[in-house]
């Protein structure tokens, strides 16, 4: 094999690595925020985290975006995302952490029978876009879904859990591998093809 060929290689799969811990980090990051709000038991939320591009003629919002775009790892920045997360329509975040809108009505809504409308963007949304991931917090009961490929793949509860387990959950969902979780000793059942964890 030529050898700039193999250098190459080399350095995209770094490349890949790297985007793919950045994006892990953002799943952490919202999934805290989740929690937060999943825990006040008054609201709901919606976050969409997907590649900037597929957010392109996706949605329109409901509020003017009055601020520069900024990232979820700002310091500080929390509450901020947490209050803009229980505003109507969807907070939009790309892969590495940038907030691209909040009260956004996603076009690509799939009804979910018994669901709501933030349900159906979610499912939409990331069937349209199968590198996508929407996280929900269920405005009725104590519950975070992750939606992949239109569907939910895991429920969980708003309890904090050591960090070894949180990170399981963060490689599941995003390298869909369920041994990740039963190697770290996750009680959790599977309902209708997905992983409903609780209080473990």
């Amino acid at each position: 094999m030529n050898k700039k060929i193999k250098n190459k290689k080399v350095k995209d799969k770094k490349a890949g690595e790297k985007v793919d811990d950045v994006r892990k980090k953002v799943y952490s990051k919202i999934l805290d925020i989740a929690k937060s709000i999943s825990r006040k038991k008054k609201e709901g939320a919606l976050f969409i985290i997907a590649n900037k591009n597929n957010f392109k003629d996706s949605y329109r919002t409901l509020y003017p975006i009055v601020t520069k775009k900024f990232s979820v790892f700002t310091k500080g920045v929390e509450p901020i995302i947490e209050k803009l997360a229980t505003l109507d329509g969807a907070v939009l975040i790309t892969n590495d952490g940038f907030l691209i809108a909040y009260g956004a009505m996603i076009k690509y809504s799939r009804p979910m029978p018994g669901f709501g409308t933030k349900h159906a963007a979610a499912s939409g949304f990331t069937r349209k876009f199968k590198d996508s991931t929407a996280v929900l917090v269920d405005e009725n009961i104590d519950w975070i879904k992750i939606f992949q490929n239109g569907k939910i793949i895991l429920e969980l509860d708003s309890e904090e859990r050591p960090s070894s387990i949180k990170k399981k959950i963060i490689d599941f969902v995003a390298d869909h591998d369920m041994t990740l979780l039963t190697t770290a000793g996750v009680s959790a059942a599977l309902f209708g093809g997905r992983l409903c964890l609780n209080g473990f």
